[in-house]
C-alpha cells in the first residue's frame, strides 16, 4: 500500500459537505503523491447499514456506539481503493444507496459513535502514517495538526448533479430532486449537529470546485500542498 511502509509521516485532511467529490478527489490526490487513502464516510455508512439491517434507532447513540465497537468494521487494504467491509462483507456499493446515505448524518451526530469512529480513524494513521483522509471533521477534530487541510465546497445543485451521475455510472437508478433533498437535509443536519458539526476548519484552505473539473481540484491542491510542505516532485516523500 502506498504510504503505508514509509516512515515519515504526512497527513493531509479534506472535509467539506456532501457530493463535493471528497472521496474522488482524496484517491486522485493519494495517488499522485504516493500516500494511503481514508474515506472515512464510510465508516458512518458502514454504521448506519448496520443499523437498517438490526432496526437499531439511529438515535440511539449508545447502541449505536456499542455497535461501531463490537462490528468486525475494517478496509481492505489490498484493493485500490481500500474496499469498506464487514468482516468478509465488501459494502462498498452498498453503502452508497439512498437509504443509506439517508441515515448518516443522523448516525454522525451521535456523539458515542463519533467518539468509536474517531479513535478507529487515529489508529488507521498510526498504521498508515502517509495519508489522505477525507471526512466531515478530519482537519478540525481528528487530525487538527495534519501537514495541510483542505476544506471542499460546490454550489449545492452542482453537488446533486455529480452525485446523479456517480450513481448512474453504477447503474443505479437515479432521481436527481430525491439526491438534492437528500444533500440539502444532510447538510442542514451535518452543519447543526452538536457534535463535530461540518465547519470549515480554522487556517484550512478552502477550494470551491463548482466551476472546476476534478483534474484541475487535484492539481491545484497537488501546487498548494508542495507550498504548504516544501517538497515537490509529485511523491513527496
Amino acid at each position: 500500500m502506498p504510504g503505508s511502509s514509509s516512515t515519515s509521516s504526512c497527513i493531509i485532511t479534506i472535509d467539506g459537505p456532501a457530493g463535493t467529490g471528497k472521496s474522488t478527489v482524496a484517491k486522485a490526490l493519494a495517488d499522485r503523491l504516493g500516500l494511503s487513502c481514508l474515506d472515512t464516510g464510510s465508516m458512518y455508512r458502514a454504521i448506519a447499514l448496520l443499523a437498517l439491517e438490526s432496526e437499531l434507532s439511529v438515535e440511539d447513540g449508545p447502541a449505536l456506539a456499542s455497535l461501531a465497537a463490537t462490528a468486525d468494521l475494517r478496509f481492505d487494504w489490498t484493493q485500490d481503493p481500500p474496499a469498506m467491509c464487514i468482516g468478509d462483507r465488501d459494502i462498498s456499493a452498498r453503502i452508497r444507496d439512498l437509504d443509506v446515505s439517508g441515515l448518516v448524518s443522523q448516525v454522525a451526530e451521535q456523539p458515542e459513535v463519533r467518539r468509536v469512529l474517531v479513535e478507529a480513524q487515529r489508529r488507521i494513521a498510526e498504521d498508515h502514517p502517509r495519508l489522505v483522509t477525507e471526512g466531515r471533521d478530519q482537519g478540525s477534530v481528528v487530525f487538527p495538526d495534519a501537514d495541510v487541510r483542505f476544506f471542499l465546497d460546490a454550489d449545492e445543485a452542482v453537488r446533486a448533479g455529480r452525485r446523479s451521475r456517480q450513481m448512474a455510472d453504477r447503474g443505479d437508478q437515479v432521481d436527481e430532486q430525491a439526491i438534492r433533498n437528500d444533500i440539502q437535509k444532510r447538510d442542514q443536519l451535518d452543519r447543526s449537529r452538536a457534535a463535530a458539526p461540518l465547519v470549515q476548519p480554522e487556517g484550512s484552505i478552502l477550494i470551491d470546485s463548482t466551476r472546476m473539473s476534478i483534474d484541475e481540484v487535484v492539481d491545484q491542491m497537488i501546487r498548494l500542498v508542495h507550498r504548504e510542505t516544501g517538497h515537490h516532485g509529485e511523491d513527496i516523500a
